[in-house]
């Protein structure tokens, strides 16, 4: 991976958190480069967020199921070692890997899911949106539709993964699989719902509001 523009994103706190921002990069090598990040850890390593973008590519969980792809598009199906079922990465969504101690900030991996989830409903919140989450089905939904999904792998304590937004992108991919497993499932981004902020805009935004709710947890 080349070099990233990076940040100090939480100055204050027990545990400083650094964001770094990647641009858009291949999905294969930044998995790869978050397992080797997380395989190297000790415990002076500290925490760190990447913000990027990905060219085309269909992800399928660790234990997701082929079957959940309904239309050959051309586009990469790459299987990864996250959670969860099949899902989408393409220009204009946003996404935030979370590379955390979990031990050492003593979250468990319910709670981290809980503070993802809510960190995208805080941000549509400030721009008018109502988000919420469904029972069963992690992501952020507005109304029916899906506009932010999750997936996380834990290794030794830590975390690696993390949360896509759809922003402003061309979302007809997703007629080609069932999003996360769930046939039919309708899914919305942020420029459709009035938000005007660019992908880069909401990657920042969403990124200091992931800081926030880590923070809270010190």
């Amino acid at each position: 991976m080349s070099d990233a523009a990076q940040q100090r994103l939480a100055q204050a706190g027990q545990f400083p958190l650094c964001l770094r921002q990647l641009g858009r990069c291949g999905y294969q090598e930044t998995w790869q480069a978050m397992a080797a990040f997380t395989a190297a850890r000790d415990a002076a390593t500290g925490d760190e967020l990447w913000c990027c973008e990905h060219p085309p590519v269909f992800t399928l969980g660790q234990a997701g199921k082929l079957e959940h792809l309904l239309t050959d598009l051309g586009i990469p199906l790459l299987q990864t070692d996250r959670g969860g079922q099949i899902t989408y990465h393409g220009p204009g969504q946003v996404v935030i890997y979370l590379l955390l101690d979990l031990a050492r900030r003593r979250l468990k991996v319910r709670e981290l899911v809980a503070m993802i989830e809510q960190a995208v409903i805080d941000l549509l919140a400030e721009h008018g949106v109502a988000a919420a989450r469904h029972a069963g089905a992690p992501g952020v939904y507005v109304a029916a539709a899906k506009v932010a999904a999750l997936g996380l792998r834990v290794r030794r304590n830590c975390c690696y993964h993390g949360v896509s937004l759809n922003v402003d992108m061309d979302l007809s991919p997703f007629a080609a699989i069932n999003p996360c497993g769930f046939a039919g499932l309708p899914v919305t981004q942020t420029s459709d719902l009035g938000v005007a902020l660019t992908p880069a805009q909401a990657a920042t935004a969403l990124a200091g509001h992931l800081a926030r709710q880590l923070e809270r947890k010190q």
